[in-house]
């Protein structure tokens, strides 16, 4: 029977361009550039058919599932392949924290753990002259079924915790990544030392000074490791065949000689690293990274209205007036929109970059959360409430108008925030609209914007609006208008809405007031319905003097920030 070969497309996620293929199990099996030219190698028949992998799988010591499995032989080549599944969202092992400051150490993604590695390979930071070596990153496979419970290794009690932190995230107890490198032909050090006759004292000694060393050598690169240890540290083949030759020979002082050849060797850099699970970039390094995202995100964000081109995972959408560069989030399963038609800003918005960070809750009454995502970018993201039936009357009943007209979509709300600045009517500034992965759990109440939408398709053909997902906005946190914002790199504006202004006497309560009439007289003057505005929903900005941000006029400049019950009234 002839081979049907699955569709391929690439994919880009933090940096790693990945070929993506469905598998013949209905899996997904992203190839990296190094596992690219061995495509038919990573079927997963040639190397994950049962039977197969049952046989011939050696388990590696370690705290996580590690095998040592060949590939069936292609072309007559085989290849040994190290295949792991990723603990992100597991908690770590106590005994890994080896140091008080790796206490809130977390598993990596499968993406940023193959993020790291490639760029640590790439060598761009620190001395020039050295290099950490790695084994290469292959692929990532995602298998089509899911896991019980019991087999996640996570508890639903730290997986509830996290959903109430942040709600309408996805979080994929039972979703099962498995990560697939190049396997390093050589002996870690403690194998290593079995070739060499010392008393356990001395052995002690010595591993203890070259995990330093190693230690050492990844922080001069910018890189740490919370649970390093000399099981990680691999001397290649060749090079422990030369230390095995000195033990051989009838020498009183061959174990003398064998440890000087090994410190020569890790002096000289010829040694490799591996288990990146927990690896992070230093305090130093994550500082400088993060500076140098920030400065092109910005650069970025001040065009990103101006085309770029159109990497094939990408595509290009307009809705309802708003031009977005739209993608799948790999890590999650979900849709991206970025607005703009720079794709340069897509990967900023990844759900990965945003979704762990510290977040600080901004509403009692809506899920808006401020966070300051990986990349250091100050972000605001709120879960749409499409699809209810919100009450806000005092009594509990709905609102008549929200009755009327019902909860704005995402796509609406950033529509009137695109076309009210254009008008002059200032409003924060909209990036991107995050579709998830998983499945709405609370079944909508007010299906009309379903309705409404279900014609409007994204490039794949499907509703951009679906009911059983949730849909996550995500705006800039306003500290000063973009331009301006991009000219400076401190003492920008701080944004307070103007019930928290009211109470922190920086305005009166009849300013307050009169501050929000006018910004509903401004939205019915343009043909906007803004009256269900609240005194929340409205920002002023405030620099680091505590004066107020003043609009051409004088007066102070007010922000909208809420769009979701904002109507554009029919003539």
């Amino acid at each position: 029977m002839e081979k049907t070969l699955s569709k391929k497309s690439l994919v880009n996620v933090l940096g790693v361009v990945y070929v993506h293929t469905k598998t013949s199990d209905g899996g997904d099996l992203y190839l990296t550039r190094f596992a690219e030219p061995y495509e038919e190698h990573f079927d997963i028949t040639n190397w994950y058919e049962k039977n197969w992998f049952d046989k011939h799988k050696i388990r590696l010591k370690g705290t996580s599932s590690v095998y040592r499995v060949p590939t069936k032989e292609v072309n007559d080549k085989s290849l040994d392949l190290v295949v792991k599944n990723c603990r992100v969202g597991e908690d770590v092992p106590l005994d890994t924290h080896t140091l008080e400051e790796f206490c809130d150490a977390e598993f990596n993604s499968p993406w940023e753990e193959f993020s790291l590695v490639t760029e640590m390979r790439e060598n761009t930071y620190g001395p020039k002259e050295m290099r950490v070596n790695t084994q290469r990153p292959m692929a990532i496979y995602v298998p089509p079924e899911k896991m019980q419970l019991w087999q996640s290794g996570r508890s639903r009690e730290k997986i509830n915790r996290i959903r109430a932190k942040h709600p309408g995230i996805d979080l994929d107890i039972l979703k099962q990544y498995k990560l697939i490198y190049e396997w390093i032909k050589g002996k870690n050090l403690i194998e290593v030392f079995e070739l060499i006759n010392v008393d356990s004292a001395e052995l002690i000694n010595h591993l203890k000074k070259i995990n330093y060393k190693g230690i050492g050598d990844l922080n001069k690169k910018g890189y740490l490791v919370a649970d390093m240890k000399p099981e990680h540290i691999i001397i290649s083949e060749e090079n422990t065949e030369r230390i095995k030759e000195i033990g051989s020979a009838q020498d009183i002082d061959a174990p003398r000689k064998q440890i000087e050849l090994l410190y020569q060797l890790l002096n000289d850099g010829k040694y490799s690293v591996i288990d990146y699970e927990l690896l992070s970039r230093t305090p130093e390094y994550e500082d400088a990274v993060k500076s140098s995202r920030r400065h092109s995100y910005l650069d970025d964000q001040l065009n990103r209205f101006t085309p770029t081109p159109l990497p094939s995972h990408l595509s290009y959408k307009e809705i309802f007036g708003v031009p977005y560069i739209y993608g799948h989030a790999e890590s999650t399963g979900g849709r991206l929109w970025v607005v703009g038609k720079n794709a340069h800003l897509f990967d900023y918005f990844l759900p990965e970059r945003w979704r762990k960070t510290p977040s600080i809750r901004l509403s009692f009454s809506k899920e808006v959360f401020y966070t300051i995502t990986k990349d250091n970018i100050h972000l605001v993201w709120k879960t749409s409430r499409v699809g209810e039936m919100h009450n806000i009357e005092e009594n509990g009943s709905y609102n008549p108008k929200i009755r009327q007209f019902g909860i704005n979509s995402p796509f609406e709300e950033f529509a009137l925030s695109y076309e009210l600045n254009r008008t002059g009517i200032p409003c924060v500034y909209v990036r991107a609209i995050y579709m998830t992965g998983s499945a709405k759990i609370e079944p909508s109440t007010d299906m009309r914007r379903y309705e409404s939408h279900k014609s409007i398709l994204d490039p794949e053909g499907n509703p951009i609006l679906q009911e059983n997902h949730n849909y996550i906005t995500i705006r800039g946190y306003y500290n000063g208008p973009d331009q301006w914002v991009a000219e400076h790199s401190d003492a920008l504006y701080t944004p307070i809405d103007l019930y928290k202004a009211t109470y922190r006497g920086i305005i009166d309560e009849s300013e307050c007031h009169k501050l929000l009439d006018e910004v509903k007289e401004k939205l019915k003057n343009a043909g906007y319905d803004g009256s269900l505005l609240k005194t929340n929903d409205l920002l002023l900005a405030i620099d680091d003097k505590g004066d107020i941000m003043k609009n051409s006029s004088g007066k102070p400049e007010v922000i909208i920030c809420n769009f979701e019950l904002i109507w554009k009234i029919s003539a």
